[in-house]
């Protein structure tokens, strides 16, 4: 039997296409389905308190020039900016976080911690809610529109004044 483990270099397992969530790295049950954000969504199937881990962003680690080219490259790219030397490749050796969507009302928040990304509940959150988080990218960059439709939506991924 193949491992489902994610091997360094090479992208995370699917079955039929369909993206994966690694259970190794979340606290709680959570599903991946279609989203009304954006592709792809995580879902609570349980409970999850407030002030809990649900899940670690896990991704092959890359240098800013391998950022770089990697981000020219692709449209949709699952880069997660660790410090300013190193970025998680998500699409490579992902955990399933990468298909955390982001929300200007978002349920989840990011912690690092010792070099590891940690996605943490910052309200309670039912059984069917989709996970989110503010990407918070930055107001220098490209403007990416935001389709997350809360009423708190700003209309862009990006921070704004």
């Amino acid at each position: 039997m193949a491992s489902s483990k994610a091997v360094p270099g090479e992208p995370h397992p699917r079955a039929n296409g369909i993206p994966k969530i690694d259970p190794d790295y979340t606290c709680f049950k959570i599903k991946l389905a279609k989203s009304k954000i954006h592709r792809w969504g995580i879902y609570a199937q349980e409970f999850i308190p407030a002030g809990r881990k649900v899940i670690e962003y896990t991704g092959e680690r890359i240098n800013r020039r391998e950022t770089k080219r990697r981000s020219e490259a692709s449209d949709l790219i699952y880069l997660f900016t660790l410090d300013s030397y190193w970025t998680l490749d998500g699409s490579v050796g992902g955990s399933g976080a990468q298909y955390i969507n982001h929300s200007c009302d978002p349920n989840l928040v990011t912690r690092i911690i010792k070099g590891h990304i940690i996605y943490m509940a910052m309200r309670d959150i039912r059984p069917g809610e989709e996970l989110t988080v503010d990407y918070r990218f930055d107001k220098k960059v490209e403007r990416v529109e935001c389709l997350c439709g809360t009423a708190k939506c700003r209309g862009t991924i990006n921070l704004i004044d």
